[in-house]
């Protein structure tokens, strides 16, 4: 990364823009203009650019001030991401000049997605172009908010005040479908430097707004990250003497002494004891952005890759989610392909479940028809499964912990950012004299005994879909083949751990609860666990998820489909009749609603499939899941 710094004092809170746009719409000149008139160049800079290019005998240009490559000069593109700093009279900016070619856009999106605000900028002689609503696209896909669109090159179009509200009608009405509603449309001539410091002259005397510097200074300064949810990524465990410091990066939120924290997957709770820092004075508290160690008060396992939060505002833990991914590269993203996902500190092999939407970014038109895989340059909304828990956030509450990067063969080759996941509140009164027995026979050790992974599979769709005769016939088939397994059936559950339940909706959800926590220690003994329930919210569903991957444990959801219709005709337990006739309050189907799993692993149709072929479909995708990975286990 070539980068040109001139740090103001004051640098801290800087405002981080970011400046995108079609390729030779005058980006970088626009910088390197901006820098020179605001007086922010290193001192020599400007003379030392004029006089390479007298020595090349070619005319100077504002771009050469930020192309510090010489392969970029010789190409005369721009080809990395470029901070610089700058202050107006009111405060400081980093701005980040991102490459506007295709091929380039993995940058740009690597800019972008660190940015506070952005400057999109459009040449006047072009009007809007591919790139210019792709990056639009971009922008909202990756939360940037605040965006000021420059008409660049006015004086290629002799300042035609026509030409200008053309381009600013056309492209607000493209923003607008995005949900992007531009804070200011700006005229300017970079290369003169006209509307971007002083006030235009005549040329421009139509338009009545603000210079390209004061619409920067009419910016809202992000909100505090210190005063968001605590999110402390670990990136690794020191031993000094006889302490043992917990080293990461705070990404959102403050910690301090005295705090009780929960260490996501593993959900092992200590209070901080202290806070260590690396020559820098000692204090009680840290926030957001920095780098620190803590000392627990209990000794508990943690490692690089665990998040830290408060027990009142818990990240999201699945090992399946919903993304808005940008795809970069050079080979398809491709369901039934391993690739490596890497979210704070971190990385976990994951595939690609699902491809739900692409979208033309351009046009933004759905592409419809049935996809297995997402090509270059694509925009996809995906279902992406990881091979353990996944400690995450939706994008929108936390934006560190809420974005992800795949790696493909040890290259980046996409990105993107989470959504629609759902938040379980942990809290719950405990008493501080309860303490996690950690066993001398790990997990490991037990799948090694039992040659098979542990496992749940939930089982869940509407009363008399075939729930409990699928899980017994998967339950004798998977034992036929000698592997470790057990189902839990909800009627006989509520025969015993549950007796005392009934089924308001509130004993329904204390119902899954337990049932999930049984269903965890069984799977973490090394057990495959089949679970028959109707289990009719997703929340409930999504709880159940998050409990067992704690324990590092695959989850994987059934829907048994089958319409109501069939499944009142079956009703093998005569209890749609009883309900029809008013006799069973808020049963299933009925009176009480069914929520459908939204991306479930699997859905086998029970209407129009034999149990035989349900079954087969099942073990066709269980059994590779459950063979054990040999190098895994070799020691």
């Amino acid at each position: 990364m070539s980068t040109l710094e001139s740090q103001p004092n004051s640098s801290a809170h800087a405002l981080r823009i970011v400046i995108v746009g079609h390729v030779d719409h005058g980006k970088s000149t626009l910088v390197g203009r901006l820098l020179h008139d605001t007086g922010s160049l290193p001192d020599g800079k400007f003379e030392q650019i004029q006089a390479v290019c007298r020595r090349r005998g070619m005319p100077f240009e504002w771009a050469f001030l930020l192309d510090a490559l010489q392969a970029e000069r010789d190409q005369n593109i721009t080809i990395d991401v470029s901070q610089i700093w700058f202050r107006s009279a009111t405060r400081s900016y980093v701005i980040i000049d991102a490459p506007g070619h295709k091929e380039f856009l993995k940058n740009m999106v690597t800019g972008a997605a660190n940015a506070d605000a952005a400057l999109l900028l459009i040449a006047a002689n072009e009007g809007v172009q591919e790139q210019s609503k792709r990056h639009a696209y971009l922008l909202s896909m990756l939360g940037v908010s605040q965006v000021i669109v420059l008409i660049n090159k006015m004086d290629l179009v002799d300042y035609s005040k026509s030409v200008y509200y053309r381009i600013e009608a056309d492209y607000r009405d493209f923003l607008a479908k995005l949900g992007i509603q531009p804070l200011r449309f700006v005229p300017i001539t970079a290369r003169d430097g006209v509307n971007l410091i002083a006030p235009p002259n005549d040329v421009v005397k139509w338009y009545s707004g603000p210079t390209l510097l004061r619409a920067l200074d009419e910016l809202t300064p992000p909100a505090p990250e210190a005063e968001g949810p605590l999110r402390f990524a670990v990136q690794d465990v020191y031993r000094f003497d006889e302490r043992r410091i917990v080293a990461g990066r705070i990404e959102s939120g403050t910690i301090r002494v005295g705090d009780d924290i929960v260490f996501s997957p593993n959900n092992k709770t200590s209070r901080v004891a202290s806070i260590e820092r690396w020559n820098a004075p000692i204090k009680d508290s840290a926030s957001a952005g920095e780098s620190i160690g803590i000392i627990l008060a209990e000794q508990i396992f943690v490692e690089r890759g665990h998040i830290g939060s408060l027990e009142t505002q818990t990240p999201i833990e699945t090992n399946r989610f919903r993304a808005r991914l940008f795809w970069m590269g050079t080979r398809p993203l491709s369901t039934g392909r391993r690739y490596k996902l890497k979210l704070l500190t971190q990385e976990i092999e994951c595939q690609l479940v699902s491809v739900d939407r692409v979208i033309d970014a351009t046009s933004l038109d759905t592409v419809s028809g049935l996809r297995l895989s997402v090509a270059r340059n694509e925009v996809a909304e995906v279902t992406i499964q990881a091979r353990s828990s996944l400690v995450m956030d939706n994008h929108d509450k936390v934006a560190a912990s809420g974005r992800f990067v795949i790696v493909d063969d040890q290259n980046v080759a996409g990105g993107g950012i989470i959504f629609g996941g759902t938040y379980v509140n942990r809290g719950r009164i405990r008493s501080t004299n309860i303490f996690w027995s950690e066993g001398t026979i790990d997990h490991r050790i037990r799948v090694e005994r039992n040659g098979h992974r542990g496992m749940v599979v939930w089982l869940t769709g509407l009363s008399g879909s075939g729930k409990s005769t699928l899980a017994r016939a998967l339950e004798t088939n998977l034992f036929n083949r000698h592997m470790q397994v057990y189902v839990l059936d909800g009627d006989n559950i509520r025969h015993g751990l549950n007796s005392n339940l009934g089924f308001s909706a509130e004993d329904r959800v204390e119902n899954i609860r337990r049932v999930a926590e049984v269903a965890k220690l069984m799977a973490d003994s090394g057990l495959i666990v089949i679970t028959s329930f109707i289990s009719p919210y997703r929340l409930d569903r999504a709880r159940a998820r998050e409990v067992i991957l704690s324990a590092s444990v695959e989850f994987i959801e059934a829907y048994v489909a089958a319409p109501l219709q069939v499944c009142e005709l079956r009703d093998p337990k005569k209890l749609y009749k009883r309900a029809r006739a008013g006799e069973i309050k808020n049963f299933t189907g009925i009176d009480d609603p069914y929520e459908v799993p939204e991306n479930p692993e699997i859905t086998v149709h029970t209407d129009r499939e034999s149990v035989k072929e349900s079954v087969e479909r099942l073990l066709d995708f269980l059994i590779p899941r459950l063979q054990l990975d040999v190098a895994e286990y070799e020691i």
